[in-house]
C-alpha cells in the first residue's frame, strides 16, 4: 500500500533586521506577540518556552470576537540561524485541530538583513496547504513590520501619481489610519502599475508579495487590516450601505462630469490649437449644478456623506472637490451650496488632507 501523500509549503522573504532579532521574534512572548497572525488579527496571549521539547502557544483574536488558537513543540533551536517546531490547531470546533503539522525555518545572513526560508510541511491535502499559503502571507508582512527599521513602511508600497484624485483618497486613507508606506511615483500605463492593474490605472498597492488595485478596493484593505487610527468604515448597516452607494456614486458619475470632462479639460488641453474643447467643459458644467445638489441634500447638518463618521465616500470626494473649487465655475457652485461647502471645508482642514497635498 502506498504511503498517504503530503503537500509542502515553501516561502521565502528577506526581513531587514539581524538574525538574532528574527530569532527572537519565533522564541519569545513578545516576539511572538508582535506579529504572530495575519493582517486583521492582533494576538491576546503569547507563550514560548524555547527549549526543545518546550511548547509555544498563540491566541489570536479578530475583530468580530472570534479566537484561533495554535501552538505545538520546539523540536530545534540552533540560535541564530535554524529552528522547528510542530504547529497543530487547538480547539474542538476546528477542523484542523487533529492535523498536526511542522514548520522549519532556515535564517541566512543578507546584506542589510535577514533572508528567511521556511517549509511548513505535512499537509494531507492542497487545499489546506494553500489555505496556510494565504495566511503565512499576510503574517510574514506583520513580521517585517515589527522588525523593520521603517516599519509598515518597509512592507507597503502605493503606486501611482500624487496628483490623482484616487492615489489621494488612498493617501488620505493610510494617513488616517496611521500607517507608514513607501511612496512609489509612477504614471497610469507605465510597466510598474500594469504589472499590478490589470487596466493600467493608478493607483496599486502592495503588501509584501499581495497585491492589490481599485482605490475603494485597497481602503477597504486598509481598513480591514490595520486597528490603529481611524475607522474607515460606519458602524451600522445603513450608513455601510449609504458609504458604498456614495462610493459608487462617485465612481459611476462625480468624476466623469468634475474631473474627466471639467478639471482635466482645463489642466490639460484637448481642444483645437490645444487649447480647452470647451463645448466638453460646457456640458460637463450643465451637469455639475444636479450634482451638487445631490449632495447638498444628502449632507444636510452633518460633516460627513454617509452619516456620523467618516468613510471612503469621503476620502473619494474631497480631492475631486479640492480641484473643483479651484476653477472659477467650481469654486462658484460650491459657495452656493452651504451643506457641501461646509462639510468640504472639514475635510480640508484634517491632517490626512492636509499631509497629502499634490
Amino acid at each position: 500500500m502506498n504511503a498517504p501523500e503530503h503537500f509542502t509549503l515553501n516561502l521565502t522573504r528577506f526581513i531587514r533586521a539581524p538574525r538574532e532579532k528574527v530569532f527572537d521574534a519565533f522564541t519569545t512572548d513578545t516576539g511572538l506577540a508582535a506579529w504572530m497572525g495575519p493582517r486583521g488579527m492582533h494576538v491576546s496571549k503569547a507563550s514560548a518556552d524555547a527549549r526543545e521539547g518546550g511548547e509555544w502557544l498563540v491566541q489570536m483574536a479578530a475583530r468580530d470576537g472570534s479566537r484561533h488558537d495554535v501552538g505545538g513543540q520546539f523540536r530545534l533551536l540552533e540560535r541564530p540561524q535554524r529552528l522547528a517546531y510542530t504547529w497543530q490547531w487547538q480547539g474542538a470546533d476546528n477542523p484542523m485541530s487533529q492535523m498536526q503539522t511542522l514548520v522549519e525555518v532556515e535564517l541566512l545572513e543578507r546584506d542589510g538583513g535577514t533572508e528567511l526560508r521556511m517549509t511548513h510541511g505535512g499537509f494531507p491535502a492542497a487545499a489546506a496547504r494553500d489555505g496556510h499559503n494565504r495566511g503565512w502571507t499576510s503574517t510574514l508582512n506583520r513580521l517585517s513590520d515589527a522588525l523593520d527599521p521603517q516599519g509598515s513602511a518597509g512592507t507597503i508600497t502605493l503606486i501611482g501619481d500624487p496628483r490623482s484624485t484616487y492615489t489621494r483618497t488612498v493617501r488620505m486613507a493610510l494617513a488616517e489610519k496611521d500607517v507608514a508606506y513607501t511612496m512609489q511615483i509612477s504614471a497610469p500605463h507605465t510597466p510598474e502599475i500594469l504589472a499590478i492593474h490589470p487596466f493600467g490605472r493608478v493607483p496599486a498597492l502592495r503588501d509584501g508579495e499581495i497585491e492589490l488595485f481599485e482605490s475603494e478596493a485597497i481602503v477597504h484593505y486598509l481598513d480591514e487590516c490595520f486597528d490603529s487610527g481611524t475607522m474607515l468604515r460606519p458602524g451600522n448597516i445603513l450608513e455601510r450601505a449609504r458609504a458604498l452607494q456614495w462610493a459608487s456614486a462617485i465612481n459611476s458619475y462625480l468624476y466623469d462630469t468634475m474631473v474627466r470632462r471639467y478639471v482635466l479639460q482645463v489642466i490639460f488641453p484637448k481642444g483645437e490649437g490645444g487649447k480647452p474643447d470647451q463645448v466638453v467643459i460646457d456640458k460637463a458644467l450643465v451637469e455639475m449644478p444636479a450634482q451638487f445638489a445631490a449632495l447638498e441634500k444628502a449632507y444636510t447638518d452633518r460633516e460627513f456623506l454617509a452619516g456620523t463618521s467618516l468613510s471612503v465616500a469621503d476620502l473619494l470626494l474631497a480631492p475631486i472637490l479640492a480641484y473643483v473649487s479651484a476653477m472659477p465655475e467650481g469654486g462658484a457652485l460650491l459657495q452656493q451650496h452651504a451643506n457641501v461647502a461646509r462639510a468640504h471645508k472639514a475635510m480640508t482642514q484634517r491632517k490626512s488632507f492636509i499631509s497629502t497635498q499634490p
